[in-house]
């Protein structure tokens, strides 16, 4: 891949003029890779270091110009990509872009502000509470959770992100009634076929490892969580001095699109003050939005 042309200068990257002409030139490239998509076979015979062979050893010095680059995306990327908007593309999860979406992401990216708190960026940090809120409203949530009655919540850039944050919540409003010593008490559940993430997030956030409760599921059930089997970890827990914190729900796993009985869990989650997560990757994007219940 070619790796020649003009030194990068920060201040000429930004030039109104070269942006809209190179940003023109990107939208172009992908309206026409959206036009032929579905002529591109979904799955892609890419052996492993076909593209690494292409790269040089350390990233170039210099720059080369958007034709070329985007030329090299086309003859040495796209063959070599898994083609998630794909018609013909049926694996995972709903990712499927949109006009709205590619518009709101370069809105997004453009303005380029970080509304970590009002002051940093008034309009996006109301935005956000704003956005929050409907989903709030969306997901049927009472009203306790919202902005408007002191509720609230954040987005977040990744379901990893969020699981994180909601455990490490969790995790601190247990150890405010129970003190630090508490966290080798602390238990989280979840099913044989929630992500992975969960099990990561609960040892970045001091769970140890032998408290995080994997919990079998089955075809009877398909596959999803019954509130059987969790109440019967659950009670066990509690018989052996432990303390159940942290429950995650599924709304369609990533394996196989199994759900769960969101509102018998609840129920059973209300009853032992656990922290109750739903992740719902199938079910749109409410994994990437924290909630709190004041």
């Amino acid at each position: 891949m070619a790796t020649g042309g003009a030194p990068f200068d920060a201040l000429s990257s930004l030039d109104p003029e070269t942006f809209a002409g190179e940003s023109r030139a990107v939208i172009n490239f992908l309206a026409d890779y959206y036009r032929d998509v579905e002529t591109y076979p979904v799955q892609p015979q890419a052996m492993p270091g076909c593209l690494r062979a292409l790269l040089p050893d350390a990233p170039p010095e210099n720059g080369e110009p958007m034709d070329v680059i985007l030329e090299e995306v086309r003859t040495h990327i796209v063959p070599a990509l898994t083609h998630w908007q794909s018609p013909k593309f049926f694996g995972y999860f709903p990712m499927n872009a949109s006009t709205g979406g590619f518009a709101g992401e370069m809105l997004s990216t453009g303005l380029n502000i970080v509304p970590f708190m009002r002051v940093a960026s008034p309009a996006a940090t109301e935005l956000e509470s704003a956005v929050v809120d409907w989903m709030g409203k969306l997901a049927g949530l009472p009203d306790r959770f919202l902005f408007s009655a002191a509720g609230g919540g954040v987005l977040h850039g990744s379901t990893c992100e969020a699981v994180v944050c909601t455990l490490a919540a969790a995790r601190d409003r247990a150890l405010s009634r129970l003190g630090h010593e508490g966290i080798l008490r602390l238990v989280v559940y979840a099913s044989d076929q929630s992500h992975c993430t969960f099990q990561k997030g609960a040892r970045i956030v001091g769970i140890t490892r032998s408290n995080f409760r994997v919990i079998p599921t089955s075809a009877s059930s398909g596959y999803g969580l019954t509130s059987d089997s969790v109440r019967d970890a659950v009670e066990a827990d509690v018989a052996s001095g432990l303390v159940p914190l942290y429950l995650c729900a599924t709304v369609g796993t990533t394996g196989l699109g199994a759900v769960d009985p969101v509102r018998d869990l609840g129920e059973l989650a209300r009853r032992h003050g656990m922290w109750l997560h739903v992740d719902a990757a199938y079910a749109g994007s409410v994994e990437y939005i924290t909630l709190f219940d004041p």
